[in-house]
């Protein structure tokens, strides 16, 4: 009888630790193109999952050879917002990243006029013609965890490991603003960061009430700067896990895993963006780990880590990055 007490006993706890799952079916009838202070599709609590789904950058319409972008309704639909319960200007909204799966057997590139790092763009005008439009499908073999590149101008073709990711994440800007889903800021938005990945958490600035969070633009892998204007686009299935930090305000998205700390500088010059990432990240070890802002500006110089993760919205983000190894102890 005591045996079976106990075993009735954890199996209690185990299930009262079992956090609370909330689902959510996005179609392209009901996503968003801008974060603001839209009606909520659900409200979850603090610890609750999300389980969701997001379309791609296209909003899933192109399929085959012959589509043209002509079909998009919009740039980065969104899944949401979703209403966090208890959060409040002032707060940090943690988005943990427990899952996500390609939704779909092929992935999407293109070429986009006026947009690109090589292209002319609203912000370097050229006098010669922008590139033309131009589609790649990326066919998506889930049992070697890989997409196929197959070159249209040339014999050749190569497997890409996949590393699915969120393009956008964000949540409602500040004083009820509205920011296209093309834009990443403050709030988060088009970051194009593969940190969102799987094993990572994301810390947001919360600007409103409930904190209003949107996701979608999901990438199955992308290189560094994001250099031609897209990534393997593809829609995602996700599950994460939000909860709140009461009474701790951050300036600038920020990421953590077990093994380093991650700030996001999004602005234009480029130089700009690095630093905010890096102010941000003096900032941080400064209040959390205990260094003088100047022993952390000096060991950053040392031992950081940058990584560019795209230079073709009209801001481009950097993300900077130290170890925790090269930290002493997180103040208690």
């Amino acid at each position: 009888m005591r045996v079976y007490l106990l075993l009735f006993a954890v199996a209690c706890s185990a299930r009262a630790q079992t956090p609370n799952v909330v689902r959510y079916h996005a179609t392209i009838n009901d996503v968003k193109y801008v974060y603001g202070t839209a009606a909520p599709v659900a409200h979850v609590k603090p610890g609750d999952v999300i389980e969701t789904n997001t379309l791609d950058a296209f909003g899933n319409v192109l399929k085959k050879p012959g589509d043209t972008q002509s079909l998009v309704k919009g740039d980065n639909p969104l899944t949401g917002p979703f209403y966090v319960d208890g959060a409040q200007p002032g707060d940090t909204l943690a988005v943990k990243i427990l899952d996500l799966q390609v939704d779909g057997n092929q992935g999407v590139g293109a070429f986009a006029p006026g947009f690109g790092a090589l292209n002319e763009t609203s912000y370097t005008p050229m006098l010669h013609p922008p590139l033309p439009e131009k589609i790649w499908f990326y066919p998506i073999d889930k049992a070697s965890n890989t997409a196929t590149f197959n070159a249209l101008d040339s014999k050749f073709s190569v497997k890409i490991p996949l590393h699915p990711f969120f393009g956008c994440i964000g949540v409602a800007p500040a004083g009820g603003e509205v920011r296209s889903s093309i834009v990443p800021a403050e709030f988060g938005g088009n970051m194009d960061a593969p940190e969102v990945s799987v094993g990572n958490t994301l810390y947001l600035p919360v600007n409103v009430p409930g904190a209003l969070l949107y996701m979608g633009d999901g990438h199955a892998a992308m290189g560094d700067g994001e250099v031609a204007g897209t990534a393997i686009e593809v829609p995602l299935l996700a599950r994460i896990q939000v909860s709140i930090i009461k009474g701790q305000k951050i300036n600038w998205p920020r990421f953590e895993n077990n093994d380093s700390i991650m700030a996001v500088g999004a602005y234009r010059p480029l130089d700009d963006a690095l630093r905010i990432a890096f102010t941000e990240l003096v900032a941080w070890i400064h209040k959390d780990y205990g260094l003088s802002s100047l022993d952390a500006y000096e060991l950053l110089s040392k031992v950081a880590k940058i990584h560019l993760d795209e230079m073709v919205d009209p801001n481009y983000v950097v993300v900077a990055s130290i170890d925790k190894k090269f930290l002493p102890a997180k103040k208690k």
